[in-house]
């Protein structure tokens, strides 16, 4: 699969990939359901945080994997396109700070009412 950060059509195309072809993936991927409980994460997020598959999948994301992006730039940012059952589309530059040295990164916040699953994409510097 080649798939870029920058796709337009990427929620689509990212809720459509096997763990196979996530994992192929050059950025890192996280998909959480409406309760923000992670349901996907790949590994190319894997190596670049460290935190295995299984510490990640079934927690809470904000609270119990990255209180770093429990804020208003990101967090709320999901919670009021779901709550308004908007899509949302977003791409944000920000700095990874929870149990790393600061980290800049971009993310792209991808969640639409039909689709069942909201992704967090990161991008990190080359």
């Amino acid at each position: 699969m080649n798939m870029q950060f920058e796709d337009r059509n990427g929620l689509a195309t990212l809720h459509a990939l096997n763990k196979e072809e996530l994992d192929g993936l050059d950025f890192g991927v996280i998909a959480f359901d409406a309760d923000i409980v992670v349901q996907r994460y790949n590994l190319h997020e894997t190596q670049a945080t460290g935190l295995r598959p299984e510490r990640v999948i079934g927690n809470q994301f904000f609270t119990e994997v990255a209180q770093c992006m429990n804020n208003f730039m990101v967090a709320q940012k999901f919670l009021d396109a779901r709550d308004a059952a908007l899509p949302l589309d977003e791409t944000v530059d920000f700095v990874l700070t929870w149990r790393m040295r600061p980290t800049p990164v971009k993310l792209r916040l991808l969640s639409s009412p039909d689709i069942g699953l909201q992704y967090l994409l990161l991008k990190r510097a080359a």
